[in-house]
């Protein structure tokens, strides 16, 4: 069964890091990063690490890139002036707009391997498996 969902999951990571490279990134983190504030607004550097499961070095890596290329920027928040906030510029929103739309129909295609059934199955079966794996921990 493990070897089954290895796998699979290799292979749909493959098929989704293609798509990504198509809406233009050549990293999975500059996308994961743009994607995370288009929806959900402008966050601290730590808290966007955290969502994309990069390290505290690697998140400001990826926002720096960013930041480079006018997709990013950082101001203080207008709350707490110790927290700096990461917002997507104009450029930067267009761009992860355009590109999240084109990936998500492409990972629509991908799962259209299931109807509507399977997919409620497949969801349920996925979501009980990673919480079971999280218990045994």
């Amino acid at each position: 069964m493990f070897l089954l969902l290895w796998r699979a999951s290799h292979a749909v990571m493959r098929y989704d890091e293609a798509s990504i490279r198509r809406a233009g990134f050549r990293s999975l983190s500059d996308f994961a990063v743009l994607e995370v504030l288009l929806h959900l607004g402008p966050l601290p550097v730590n808290a966007i690490g955290a969502k994309v499961l990069l390290t505290s070095g690697s998140i400001t890596t990826a926002v720096d890139r960013l930041a480079q290329k006018a997709l990013v920027k950082r101001e203080k928040s207008e709350t707490d002036g110790r927290v700096v906030l990461v917002h997507l510029t104009e450029s930067g929103r267009e761009h992860i707009t355009n590109a999240f739309s084109e990936h998500a129909k492409n990972l629509d295609d991908l799962f259209r391997v299931f109807n509507s059934e399977q997919r409620a199955q497949f969801a349920k079966l996925a979501r009980k498996l990673g919480v079971h794996a999280e218990k045994m921990l």
